[in-house]
């Protein structure tokens, strides 16, 4: 019998109880719950990351995962196998709402509402990263709607949403309600779209690099209307309505005396009212079957304030040659149950490189892994 050395076989039954432990944390949320079609599954990748929502792969393979109340920014380390988190580290603390975060050139870039952050060469940094070092700090202060989700895209610039500081109201549009960009330094800022009410997340088309974004619409007309938006630019300074009209046919009562909606860019896709589309992505790995590639997956976060619950699952749009929606189907569901229950919130979505789709939760603290296996 093979005996090891002394203090071996107690750092032996330390590793096995820690991964035991890790496990059957993994295993705590019940995602048996969760439906999706034939072939896919889902796992816990972490349920460690309080609060998690956008998110973005580094270079070096390492995710990193921003959040909202709890103002952190975490880096997690993937297992080769990249079913599970290996090590998740809080990098950044103590911020304004971190819900965006960004990659170029090996820096992360951070959304803190009026700020802009970098920090360089971050995944060579991820036990000592330092403090975050202030971008651009021109951003509008207020907190409703003040969570930015930020993506570089096709051009290498810094896009930014830029929220409605309100429900419903009419504020400068250059600065308010809508999605500007900047070049990485955080010089040059333009306006890329106007009349957006809150876009926290889009992404830019394979091919064709046109940029789709979500829009949550306004509250407090009713159960069923207006519709949360999925909208494509056509031109650089598109309006697309707020706050005079919602979801492409629906008069603001306040404002929709002073601007038609015919004079506005309508949604490429009504997806449903008050179910908060948050995070979008072109599904642009390998793994999923062929149909589903260059599909947009769409988080719906679910209803606060709708008499009955509606959300909480993610949301397929296929598009036909022309670019325009062919079919909407539900993806994933069971975040929600009969009873009105919640367990989880969808927030982002991240293609990881070997076709695996992510899923950031902030309610669950905890990213999901979708694979799939032909049946």
């Amino acid at each position: 019998m093979r005996r090891f050395p002394d203090g071996w076989q107690f750092l032996l039954g330390a590793i096995l109880l820690f991964a035991a432990q890790f496990a059957a944390a993994r295993d705590a949320l019940p995602i048996e719950r969760l439906s999706l079609p034939p072939g896919f599954y889902v796992e816990v990748l972490s349920d460690q990351v309080p609060g998690a929502r956008g998110m973005v792969l580094g270079p070096k393979g390492t995710l990193f995962v921003g959040s909202r109340g709890q103002g952190n920014v975490y880096a997690i380390t993937l297992d080769p196998s990249r079913a599970y988190a290996a090590k998740v580290r809080t990098i950044a603390s103590g911020l304004n709402m971190p819900v965006g975060v960004a990659m170029r050139n090996g820096a992360l870039y951070i959304s803190a509402v009026s700020r802009i952050l970098k920090l360089d060469d971050i995944e060579n940094r991820l036990d000592s990263p330092g403090k975050p070092v202030t971008l651009y700090d021109k951003l509008p202060t207020e907190t409703h709607h003040g969570w930015r989700y930020i993506a570089f895209g096709p051009d290498q610039r810094l896009y930014v949403g830029v929220g409605a500081p309100c429900n419903v109201c009419k504020r400068d549009e250059n600065r308010y309600a809508m999605i500007g960009s900047m070049k990485p330094d955080g010089t040059d800022w333009r306006v890329i779209a106007r009349g957006v009410r809150n876009s926290v997340g889009f992404d830019w088309q394979p091919g064709t690099n046109a940029l789709w974004f979500t829009d949550n619409g306004r509250d407090l007309l009713g159960d069923d209307v207006p519709d949360d938006e999925l909208n494509r630019l056509s031109s650089v300074g598109e309006h697309f309505g707020f706050p005079y009209c919602h979801a492409g046919n629906v008069s603001d009562p306040d404002f929709g005396r002073e601007k038609p909606c015919r004079s506005f860019t309508p949604p490429k896709a009504k997806l449903g009212a008050h179910v908060a589309a948050l995070g979008m992505r072109f599904y642009i790995g390998k793994q999923f079957p062929a149909e589903y590639r260059g599909n947009i997956f769409i988080a719906e976060h679910g209803s606060w304030n709708r008499s009955s619950k509606v959300g909480y699952r993610v949301v397929r749009i296929v598009l036909d040659a022309k670019g325009n929606v062919a079919k909407q189907e539900v993806f994933a569901q069971g975040w929600l149950d009969d009873g009105e229950t919640v367990w989880g919130r969808p927030v982002d979505l991240l293609t990881l490189p070997d076709g695996s789709l992510l899923i950031s939760d902030d309610h669950a603290g905890a990213i999901y892994r979708i694979t799939y296996r032909k049946p």
